[in-house]
């Protein structure tokens, strides 16, 4: 059963940022959390915006906070503003919901983590975060239908 391990990590975070080069992204910042939210890897391409950590950080933490990936929290949002206005305020900011923040799952299906994209589009940050993701031994859950 694969974990998510440094070695792993680093390897999403290299191959998300490889992957906005490849389709021609804005420049990307991505960052790797552990299940219990900690950060393992956090990386940014030259030219990245000075927010892209913090938003990158809030999808991902977002995602996690809810076992539920970024975009679906998105639709939710929409949904009930108020609700995320809370969430806001009682997270101290921390949560993001865009596109953007993957789950990763192990064979078992267990949340051990989560990646968070930032620097494009949402669609775009997401592409790039599964691109990065894939062959990593993990299953990136980004609530596609």
């Amino acid at each position: 059963m694969t974990e998510l391990t440094l070695e792993i990590a680093d390897h999403i975070a290299i191959g998300t940022l490889a992957a906005g080069v490849a389709r021609k992204a804005q420049p990307l910042t991505v960052v790797v959390l552990d299940a219990g939210g900690h950060i393992i890897v956090a990386k940014r391409a030259d030219g990245s915006g000075i927010l892209r950590i913090e938003i990158a950080l809030g999808k991902a933490y977002g995602a996690l906070g809810f076992g539920l990936p970024s975009r679906t929290l998105n639709k939710r949002a929409a949904d009930n503003p108020n609700f995320f206005t809370a969430v806001a305020a009682a997270s101290g900011g921390r949560v993001v919901p865009n596109a953007g923040g993957v789950l990763l799952r192990n064979s078992r299906g267990h949340v051990v983590g989560a990646v968070g994209v930032s620097g494009d589009t949402p669609d775009m940050d997401e592409d790039c975060a599964l691109d990065g993701i894939e062959g990593c031994g993990l299953t990136a859950d980004a609530g596609r239908s």
